[in-house]
């Protein structure tokens, strides 16, 4: 099937901006879909049906499109049609902002369809423009989307000197980052609000975080931040290992130097998904997520007072998308997504727990369980023995006041299993 969809950006300078190749699209294009103030742009010699985008937003009725269009192809092919010359009469064009591919419409598409049926015109993205007003290198600016996303998950990225593009999710978008800076201990933050960028309209607005006060301003507007942290503002590493107090917590915590050690036995990698089971504070949860943005977890939890921990340390430490299943494994483990890696904190002795989470990891995932008593330990020992893994003490002192001297306190000692699950064809060559 030959490419039906052509995507072209445009700009706030609207039509008179487009390349040659996005004004050919368009004037061939028999039907156009976009918002309605990107098709109210087009002039009146775009002869092509005008078709606003459904409201709340969705693709399914344009992909409806591809398959009538393919059986329609496959049709006129056995009639004997021109199948080229079909395709271009029937070709959809989408208007989409700036770059479709940079958190657009573009890249939406581009997971649904495969790369030869679709064409993509991008015109300069808004953060281009804006790192061309700023004399900001494009590649050494963090950028952090609040369209459709909690202000929260701006928390993972704040940090003294950084430089931040934020994509605004409507006008009150910088008024409410202002603040949630200054509450965060970055209130000398340096902001600049970019409206309009390319077009006529175009407006810079200026200001400290904690001296906010522009209101009105465009729905359409990129702000650049410029981190400037204040002496008492939390500094959180990147590093797996985040201090105790970075945690709500009611002493069910999997502690700082134990979480460290744990996350790299669970070595997290971009895009994938960990099952956090009696999750507590969801700690390890919340840490894998902070490895990269595409890294996702689930935390499983019953008792609701760590649940509400769950729900402020995930917003607090920047990803609000940790999925909170409010119940206990084994039962509660039906229907989740297919984990990368499951880390197991609490539970191990409950009945079913280990062969649920073993059943339900991918072949090739890491499972990970911790256990502080004999009987947990007993569990991990037992589960070994049957599937494989190793096993590691974990013994931690620190230093703390004997009378006028110092000695060492002996923290629980941690056994930590850890185990990998083999590949269809690895159990079958053991066979």
């Amino acid at each position: 099937m030959p490419a039906w969809l052509t995507v072209v950006g445009i700009g706030e300078d609207g039509y008179a901006g487009l390349g040659r190749a996005a004004r050919r699209a368009l004037l061939d294009a028999t039907v156009v879909i976009g918002g309605e103030r990107h098709l109210a742009m087009l002039p009146a010699r775009i002869a092509a049906r005008r078709e606003a985008w459904p409201r709340p937003f969705d693709l399914a009725p344009l992909l409806a499109r591809r398959q009538a269009l393919n059986a329609d192809l496959c049709w006129h092919a056995s009639d004997a049609c021109e199948k080229p010359s079909h395709a271009r009469s029937a070709s959809i064009c989408v208007l989409a902002s700036g770059d479709p591919m940079l958190f657009g419409v573009g890249a939406t598409l581009a997971r649904q369809l495969p790369p030869d049926e679709l064409c993509v015109l991008p015109a300069p993205s808004s953060l281009s423009l804006a790192a061309a007003r700023l004399g900001w290198p494009l590649q050494d600016v963090q950028t952090v989307s609040l369209v459709g996303r909690p202000l929260a998950t701006l928390n993972a990225h704040l940090r003294d000197g950084a430089r931040i593009f934020v994509l605004s999710a409507d006008g009150s978008t910088p008024a409410s980052l202002a603040a949630m800076l200054t509450t965060r201990g970055f209130g000398s933050t340096r902001m600049a609000v970019l409206e309009h960028l390319g077009g006529a309209l175009e407006r810079r607005i200026d200001g400290c975080a904690d001296q906010w006060s522009a209101h009105d301003i465009a729905a359409l507007n990129v702000v650049a931040l410029e981190c400037r942290a204040s002496d008492g503002a939390p500094r959180w590493p990147l590093t797996p290992g985040l201090p105790d107090d970075a945690f709500r917590h009611d002493g069910q915590l999997t502690k700082r130097d134990v979480r460290a050690i744990t996350l790299a036995r669970l070595a997290p990698a971009p895009g994938e998904l960990l099952w956090d089971i009696g999750a507590g504070s969801g700690s390890i949860g919340i840490e894998w997520m902070r490895v990269h943005p595409s890294c996702r977890a689930i935390a499983v939890e019953s008792h609701p007072e760590r649940q509400r921990f769950i729900e402020h340390n995930r917003d607090a430490l920047g990803v609000p998308g940790l999925q909170l299943v409010a119940g206990r494994a084994p039962d509660a483990l039906d229907g989740l997504a297919t984990p990368d890696a499951i880390f197991i904190g609490g539970g191990v002795t409950t009945a079913g727990t280990l062969d649920a989470c073993w059943s339900g990891l991918r072949d090739g995932g890491r499972l990970v369980a911790n256990a502080v008593t004999l009987q947990g330990e007993a569990a991990l020992v037992a589960w070994r023995e049957q599937h494989g893994g190793t096993l590691t003490r974990i013994a931690l002192a620190e230093a703390q006041p004997l009378g006028g001297f110092d000695t060492w306190r002996q923290a629980l000692p941690i056994t930590l299993l850890d185990v990998r699950k083999p590949h269809a064809s690895e159990s079958r060559a053991k066979d």
